[in-house]
C-alpha cells in the first residue's frame, strides 16, 4: 500500500513493498544485519544497454542489498520493476532458496533509485536470467555470516550447524539454536564473508523450482494495485499537453487566451511545453481544447505502403553480424537456390496502462516522480539533466506497472511531469490519454528481409545469405548445420538511424527477433517443401546441435507430430528460436477459410529449454502470454500512418488480440538441472509469427511473405493459386 505522505507500509506476509519513506529506510536498516554484495558498475552505467550482446557483457552495478530485520523478515532490494511478468515471485525466490527462510517472510522494495542498487532497466529477460545470479550470491554470502554469527553467539563450530527457516541450529544439539532475527536484533552490523560463500546445489533446492502464487494478484484483481498514475500528492494538477498533430510538424504559435478564461485553469509554458492545468482531467480535456495552435506540415511522404522502399534505399551501411565458410562458393555447390523477401510494419505496444507520471518537488528542491517506467535509473539521470539538477536530487519511484513490452523504457511523459511540476510549483500528473500513447510510441520498426538460399543433392542446405534491414540481428543467428551462411543488418529497432523511420521506434517484446525469427523459419520451411520433406525431418536433417533437436523432438512428441511433406492440408506448423539463453520450439494447428481468408489458430504446442526453472507456473504464464501475444503481430497488428500522421489512434482500427481468438495452448518445460537459469519473458513469441505462417502454407500451400497475415492479404494470395 502507499500512503499519500509518502511513506511505507509493510503488508502482513510476503508482498511487494512498493514504496518506502528514507526515513522508515534509516530506521530499517539501523537494527537488523545489513548485506552489500557489489559488482563494479561499468564506464557507461548511466545510459540505457538496448545492445542484447552488450548487455551479456556488461552487466548493470548492482548493489543488491538483503536486509535481515530484528523480527526475522528479510527485505529485498531490486531496481527492476514489476509490470506483470512476474519477477516479484521469482527473486525472493532466488533469495529465499538461499537464505533458507520461507518466502513468505520475504518483502520487496523495486524500482526505487533512493532506495536500490543501479540497474539499467528491465528489458530483454535478463532479470532472472542475469539478475537471479546476483542475488544468488548475495543471499548465500548473507546466510554465511549469520552463520558466522551463530556460530560465535552458541559456542558451536560452523560445520556443525545448519539453516532451517531462518533459525541456525547445532546438528547435534537442537537446543542449540537462534534465529536470523535474533542475531540481528538491536544492532546495525556490516561484514562480509571471508572467502567464497557456498552456494545451494540444484539437487537441494525446496523453494526454487516450485510453483508459487503471485504476491500481487489479489491487490490487482481487486483494484487495490497502485499505478503512478494512481498517486495524488496534495495539491495536484492534471496536465494536458499541447501536441502537434502529426510527426515532424512544429509547433508556430499558441493561443491560450480562451482556455485561461476556464475556472480553475492554469497554462504553463516552460520553453516548448505548453500545459493546461487543473484539478480535474475532463475539465483540462475541455480546457486543451480551446488552445488555438498552428503549426509547420510534416516533411514527411512515407506510408505504411511505401515504407519497404524506403527502407531498402535509405543511405545506412550494413554490417555483418554472423558468418561461416564461403556463401558464393556454398551457391555455387547447390543443386537449386531459392530466394523470397519478406516485410512486416510497424506493430504498437499497446498496455493497458498508458504512460503515467505523477511529480512533486519538496521543500529543499528535491523532485519525486512516480512513474510507469521500465528504467527508472536511466529516467532520473533524463529528469536531472532536463531540470539542471543534480542526479541525487531527483528520486524515481515505480509501483506497479500495467504492462510495458519495452514501450515503457521510454518515458517522455515523466520528463513533462517533472518540468510542469518544477515550473508550476505544484505536483503535476501527467497521464496520456489512448490517443497519446498511440502518437509517441516508440513502435517496433518495419523491416525488410531478404533470404538467398541453396539445396544441395541430398536435401541439406550449403548456402544461406541473410540480410535484414530494419530489425537488428536479434533471433538470427544461424544454428542449423549451414556451412556457408552469412547475416547482414542495415539499421535496427533502436533509434532512427539515418532518418529510416518517420516516428520513433524501440525495442517491443524480444525486439527484431519476431521479424528475423518469422523469416527464417519461414524460409526453412520454403526449402522443406522445395525438397518434399516433412518440415520437421528437414529441419532435424540440417540441425545437429543436441538441445535443439532435444527440444524439437519433445514439441513433436506432444504436439503427435506425424511426418508428411508440405502442404499436406492438415494446416500444421513449426518454428525453432533460441531468445535469452532459451530454445523454444512452437507448433501449431490452424484453419484458414478460402471464402474470408480468416485464420483461426486451433492448438498451440511450445516447448522450452529454459535451464533450472525458479517458479514452474509463472514460467508457464509467460509462455502462454507470449503465444496470445504473439497472435496480435501475427494476424492483425500493424500501424498505419500516412505523411507523418499516425491514422490509428486507439482500437477502432488497432486490433489486438481478443479471447474468441485464444487457441488451446499446450506447454512443456524441459527438465535441465545442468543449465542455470535463463530468460523466460520472451522465447515464446518469436516463433509465433513462423509458426503461423508455415501452418497456413500447410493448408493452403500459399506463403504469405507480409505481417500482418490479414485476411484481405490471405484472401488475395489465395486468388493467385
Amino acid at each position: 500500500m502507499i500512503r499519500q505522505d509518502e511513506e511505507m507500509i509493510v503488508p502482513e506476509g510476503w508482498g511487494f513493498v512498493e514504496t518506502i519513506d528514507r526515513r522508515d529506510f534509516l530506521r530499517l536498516t539501523s537494527t537488523g544485519l545489513l548485506v552489500a554484495f557489489a559488482v563494479k558498475p561499468p564506464d557507461d552505467a548511466l545510459r540505457p544497454v538496448w545492445n542484447f550482446a552488450e548487455q551479456q557483457r556488461t552487466p548493470p552495478d548492482f548493489n543488491a542489498f538483503l536486509h535481515i530485520g530484528a523480527n526475522g523478515r528479510v527485505t529485498l532490494f531490486v531496481g527492476k520493476i514489476e509490470m506483470g511478468q512476474g519477477i516479484i515471485t521469482g527473486l525472493p525466490q532466488i533469495a529465499a532458496e538461499q537464505l533458507n527462510v520461507p518466502l513468505d517472510r520475504v518483502d520487496c522494495v523495486m524500482g526505487d533509485t533512493d532506495l536500490c542498487p543501479f540497474d539499467n532497466g528491465t528489458f530483454g529477460s535478463l532479470s532472472v536470467w542475469r539478475l537471479g545470479p546476483v542475488l544468488h550470491a548475495a543471499a548465500a554470502e548473507a546466510c554465511a555470516v549469520l552463520v558466522q554469527m551463530a556460530s560465535e553467539k552458541l559456542g558451536v563450530p560452523v560445520a556443525e550447524l545448519t539453516v532451517k527457516d531462518g533459525v541456525v541450529i547445532s546438528r547435534t544439539d537442537a537446543s542449540k539454536a537462534v534465529s536470523y532475527g535474533e542475531l540481528a536484533g538491536g544492532k546495525k552490523i556490516e561484514r562480509r564473508y571471508e572467502g567464497q560463500a557456498a552456494l545451494d546445489k540444484v539437487s537441494e533446492y525446496t523453494i526454487i523450482g516450485k510453483s508459487y502464487p503471485r504476491p500481487d494478484a489479489r491487490a490487482k484483481v481487486t483494484g487495490k494495485a497502485m499505478y503512478a498514475g494512481d498517486m495524488v500528492p496534495t495539491g495536484a494538477l492534471h496536465a494536458r499537453i499541447v501536441r502537434p498533430p502529426v510527426h515532424g510538424a512544429k509547433i508556430t504559435s499558441v493561443d491560450t487566451s480562451a482556455a485561461e478564461k476556464v475556472p480553475g485553469v492554469r497554462i504553463v509554458r516552460d520553453g516548448d511545453l505548453v500545459a493546461v492545468l487543473h484539478a480535474h482531467r475532463d475539465e483540462a480535456d475541455q480546457a486543451l481544447k480551446l488552445v488555438k495552435t498552428t503549426f509547420t506540415p510534416s516533411p514527411s511522404a512515407l506510408d505504411h505502403e511505401n515504407i519497404f522502399a524506403h527502407l531498402e534505399t535509405v543511405a545506412v551501411e550494413r554490417r555483418q553480424v554472423g558468418a561461416a565458410g564461403d556463401v558464393a562458393a556454398g551457391e555455387k555447390s547447390a543443386a537449386q537456390v531459392i530466394s523470397a523477401k519478406y516485410r512486416k510494419g510497424y506493430v504498437a505496444h499497446s498496455p493497458m496502462e498508458t504512460h503515467s507520471a505523477v511529480a512533486s518537488v519538496a521543500a529543499d528542491g528535491k523532485v519525486t516522480v512516480w512513474a510507469s517506467t521500465q528504467t527508472p535509473f536511466p529516467l532520473q539521470t533524463q529528469v536531472a539533466r532536463a531540470l539542471k539538477l543534480a542526479p541525487e536530487k531527483v528520486r524515481i519511484i515505480t509501483p506497479f506497472v500495467g504492462g510495458g513490452f519495452g514501450g515503457k523504457s521510454a518515458s517522455q511523459q515523466a520528463v513533462e511531469a517533472a518540468r510542469l511540476a518544477v515550473a508550476a510549483g505544484t505536483p503535476v500528473r501527467v497521464v496520456w490519454s489512448r490517443e497519446e500513447e498511440f502518437f509517441f510510441d516508440t513502435f517496433d520498426p518495419a523491416a525488410v528481409i531478404s533470404i538467398r538460399a541453396g539445396l544441395d543433392g541430398a536435401k541439406r542446405i550449403v548456402s544461406w545469405d541473410n540480410d535484414i534491414i530494419g530489425s537488428g540481428g536479434r533471433g538470427a543467428a544461424m544454428f542449423y548445420a549451414v556451412p556457408n551462411h552469412r547475416t547482414m543488418t542495415k539499421g535496427g529497432w533502436s533509434g532512427n538511424q539515418g532518418g529510416m523511420h518517420p516516428f520513433a521506434v524501440g525495442p517491443w517484446r524480444a525486439p527484431g527477433a519476431n521479424a528475423n525469427v518469422w523469416a527464417r523459419e519461414s524460409h526453412i520451411d520454403t526449402l522443406a517443401a522445395a525438397a518434399e520433406m516433412d518440415p520437421v525431418e528437414f529441419r532435424l536433417l540440417n540441425l545437429q546441435n543436441p538441445r535443439m533437436r532435444r527440444v524439437l523432438e519433445s514439441c513433436a512428441k506432444k504436439f503427435g507430430w506425424t511426418p508428411k511433406p508440405g502442404p499436406s492440408k492438415r494446416g500444421f506448423g513449426v518454428a525453432l528460436g533460441e531468445d535469452a539463453g532459451t530454445y523454444v520450439v512452437n507448433m501449431a494447428e490452424v484453419k484458414v477459410d478460402p471464402a474470408t481468408g480468416a485464420i483461426r489458430v486451433v492448438r498451440v504446442v511450445c516447448a522450452q529449454d529454459m535451464g533450472v526453472v525458479v517458479n514452474p507456473e509463472g514460467a508457464t504464464q509467460q509462455m502462454e502470454g507470449c503465444i496470445m501475444m504473439g497472435l496480435g503481430y501475427t494476424l492483425a497488428e500493424e500501424v498505419r500512418f500516412r505523411n507523418g500522421e499516425v491514422l490509428d489512434r486507439n482500437y477502432g482500427g488497432y486490433s489486438l488480440p481478443k479471447f474468441s481468438w485464444m487457441p488451446k495452448i499446450e506447454t512443456v518445460i524441459l527438465d535441465s538441472p545442468d543449465l542455470p537459469s535463463q530468460g523466460g519473458g520472451e522465447p515464446a513469441i518469436v516463433g509465433m509469427g513462423a509458426v503461423i505462417a508455415n501452418a497456413v502454407f500447410d493448408a493452403t500451400g500459399v506463403r504469405i511473405t507480409r505481417l500482418p497475415m490479414t485476411p484481405a492479404r490471405v484472401r488475395t494470395a489465395l486468388a493467385k493459386l
